[in-house]
């Protein structure tokens, strides 16, 4: 495994920490808070992010590691397809989509990078 001693090191789990806490703070307000369905799944796609990055390192395992960080993207891809909901409902405006949508696209790249250099050492190895 790369130098990290703990999950909280690991850039990708802070995009996606940064992640989660503007989703909530999105949904938390206006009309955003009342679309429980939305809410909740935008809500609970952010926080996989970090779940996955977090069990696959604590896992203890390159192979699992690399499996959970692929889970970890295709969440932060559900936020990204979710947010396209709550800006074509009127939830959120253009300049948070942007933020947002940045934001998640900040975190995949960042997921596929570790992702990839893992994958580099295995076969490595």
């Amino acid at each position: 495994m790369p130098g990290f001693r703990t999950f909280e090191e690991i850039d990708a789990w802070k995009a996606g920490r940064s992640l989660t806490r503007s989703v909530y703070s999105v949904t938390s307000v206006g009309p955003f808070q009342r679309d429980f369905a939305l809410r909740d799944q935008i809500r609970r796609a952010a926080i996989s992010v970090t779940s996955n990055i977090a069990e696959g390192f604590e896992r203890d395992r390159r192979a699992e590691f690399i499996q959970f960080l692929r889970y970890a993207k295709g969440s932060a891809g559900e936020v990204r397809s979710q947010l396209y909901v709550a800006l074509d409902e009127g939830y959120i405006n253009r300049e948070e989509f942007g933020d947002l949508h940045g934001q998640a696209m900040d975190a995949i790249r960042l997921i596929q990078g570790l992702r990839r250099y893992l994958e580099k050492q295995r076969r490595s190895e």
